[in-house]
């Protein structure tokens, strides 16, 4: 009992210190800066409610921070500040920045209809508009109406608000400097929140939609509730709901983008039009963008990384990306030191605030420092725990060296040399029993799935595995990982899931002085979930006009995995898993070749699935290989 007085002793007052702090901080805001809320008028005539947080020291000229959103730019009412001093973002209120807030067309107090992820215009005139037209309307407004400012406007965001800030980089005002991106919303048909690979994240969009969705033919500050679940167990929910039809049943008429995602169950151009990557090449020169993402971001992983790689392909900016070991919007919440049961040291996010973001708008936007030191690509390696600068992503130095699945579970990279009747590992592949996506009942998707431990997924019949021998060296790759799969099915469709997998040797403990604190479990052994992806495999030849499988085929599947920068370290074993669900994650295929989107439970059929390892089908995944 002594001891646990003396730690509480010990604990408490940094407690208070934090308090005190955060209350500090908010009573230096509310006396040094003022709230407007304003309606701007586009150049349609719609209005959109803004907040703008002002200093109120005139004596000095200060740059513009802006974010638009769809989520609510709340609390709503003179004098109730938002509490900038909980998060990072207190930095700049401190530098006097003046921070913008907006909710976007036809979202919560603003005028107009909203429409989900709003295609570009590159040929609009007049009184059209797009959201980069809107952030171009608020940013001259604001030039030309706010007190005190220099003239320099810089836009952020994460997640949908990503979308926008990406939208916004587009829109060609010159006050615009700088644009920050992070877990941007950026394709979702191929990678992003709601598909991957044309496999429909269910759970996701059912949880989203059902409260996001909603209607709102009037402004309003109340966003509305979600859909009222009769069990806490996501895998009981979605198994006893059966098909996707009965889930539209289940979330009524109402919902407009999710009966327009249901009428397009293809790559169509109603998709293509969504994708925030085509009109990238309109960013001007005078905008730097800085792409922020999560590598073990459930939501947003794709975007981050292939917005990155567009713009760097198309436009002439000034273009940097940052990959840290984080959650979806992790570097913004929280210090960053663990996802689950996975550490990775003290500091991350911190250091990224400090490092790279803070210093980047200061440059942008208020003429100070430099960014000499944040280079192209910052990049946070999980494994060795520690960051890289890179001049390109991928770096230069990395090679793709395929590694080859044997029929005897063992993974090496010499071609395997049986022929096709012998060189396979067969399994059945139920609908009726899918493979958990996360051990243990949870309500909804957990987002540290993405580095949980794999071996209760290993021990299940319907899921294969190929592990090396244990590695003499360390093993670090960077880039994106490539699955080339020959497979054949009894049936005529089927999903792959394909999962790089860090086995740590069976002795492995943390060091909490050097990794941070965590749960304590048993980390000897784990089966660490490093990238994993799924592939709808009727769109293995193409997104836009899916084909059959011929029943008992063989067949190759390819499909990219989303970049890795991971470190296996010597003494651990690299391990890939195999499976055809991924389960409330994904919705079920029902394995035959069919519209899921409108198909009945009686379409569900099991698949007898087999992965062929032989010297003419040598089933191997590309590691993108740091030499």
């Amino acid at each position: 009992m002594k001891k646990i007085v003396l730690i509480l002793a010990l604990l408490f007052p940094l407690t208070l210190l934090a308090n005190n702090s955060e209350t500090a901080d908010s009573a230096w805001m509310v006396e040094n800066y003022t709230k407007n809320e304003v309606y701007i008028t586009m150049r349609d005539g719609k209005r959109l409610y803004t907040t703008i947080y002002e200093p109120k020291d005139h004596s000095t000229m200060h740059p513009i921070l802006m974010n638009r959103t769809p989520y609510s730019v709340a609390p709503y009412g003179a004098g109730k500040f938002k509490a900038f001093w909980k998060t990072h973002y207190m930095e700049y209120i401190k530098r006097n920045y003046i921070i913008v807030l907006q909710d976007v067309r036809g979202r919560m107090m603003s005028e107009g209809t909203f429409e989900d992820v709003r295609p570009y215009n590159p040929h609009k005139s007049g009184k059209q508009i797009d959201e980069a037209s809107d952030t171009y309307d608020t940013i001259d407004w604001l030039i030309k109406n706010v007190r005190s400012n220099n003239g320099n406007v810089g836009i952020w965001g994460i997640s949908y608000p990503g979308f926008y800030a990406t939208m916004g980089a587009m829109c060609g005002h010159p006050a615009l400097k700088a644009a920050s991106p992070q877990a941007p919303v950026t394709e979702w048909f191929l990678g992003d929140d709601f598909h991957h690979n044309g496999a429909f994240m269910q759970m996701d969009g059912f949880n989203f939609y059902s409260s996001f969705g909603k209607p709102r033919p009037q402004p309003t500050e109340n966003f509305g509730g979600g859909f009222k679940y009769y069990t806490k167990d996501n895998y009981k929910f979605y198994l006893e709901a059966g098909t996707l039809k009965n889930l539209a049943t289940l979330m009524g008429d109402s919902i407009r983008f999710w009966n327009e995602l249901y009428q397009h169950p293809n790559y169509d151009s109603w998709w293509q039009s969504r994708n925030a990557r085509s009109h990238v090449n309109v960013i001007p020169n005078q905008t730097a963008t800085l792409v922020v993402g999560g590598l073990f971001d459930a939501e947003d992983c794709y975007g981050a990384w292939n917005l990155y790689k567009a713009i760097e392909k198309k436009a002439n900016n000034n273009n940097k990306l940052v990959m840290g070991p984080w959650k979806h919007g992790g570097w913004a919440r929280g210090d960053g030191h663990r996802l689950g049961n996975v550490r990775f040291g003290k500091g991350v996010s911190e250091w990224y605030q400090q490092h790279i973001e803070i210093p980047y708008f200061e440059y942008y936007l208020n003429g100070k420092g430099s960014t000499k030191d944040i280079a192209e690509a910052n990049i946070f390696y999980s494994g060795s725990n520690e960051w890289k600068a890179y001049k390109q992503w991928p770096p230069a130095e990395k090679k793709d060296k395929p590694i080859y699945l044997h029929a005897d579970g063992q993974l090496t990279f010499h071609k395997p040399e049986a022929p096709d009747y012998k060189g396979y590992t067969e399994y059945i592949s139920d609908p009726a029993k899918p493979v958990p996506y996360a051990e243990g009942v949870h309500f909804k998707r957990t987002a540290e799935y993405m580095t949980d431990d794999q071996r209760f997924a290993a021990r299940r019949p319907d899921v294969i595995t190929f592990s090396t021998d244990v590695l003499k060296n360390d093993l670090t790759l960077a880039g994106p990982v490539v699955a080339n799969l020959f497979a054949s099915i009894s049936t005529t469709d089927a999903d792959f899931v394909v999962k790089l997998i860090d086995v740590f040797p069976d002795d492995f403990t943390y060091d909490d002085s050097k990794d941070g604190e965590g749960p304590k479990y048993i980390m000897g052994g784990y089966q660490m979930l490093v990238r994993g992806e799924i592939m709808r495999g009727k769109y293995r030849k193409s997104f836009e006009h899916p084909t059959p499988f011929i029943k008992d085929a063989i067949t190759e599947v390819s499909f990219t995995l989303p970049d890795v920068a991971h470190v296996f370290r010597k003494g651990h074993r690299l391990m890939i898993q195999i499976q055809s669900s991924w389960f409330p994650l994904a919705d079920r295929n029902p394995q035959q070749f069919v519209n899921i989107y409108q198909c009945n439970e009686s379409d569900f059929i099991p698949a007898r699935i087999r992965i062929f390892s032989s010297n003419s089908h040598a089933s191997n995944i590309v590691l993108p290989v740091m030499e």
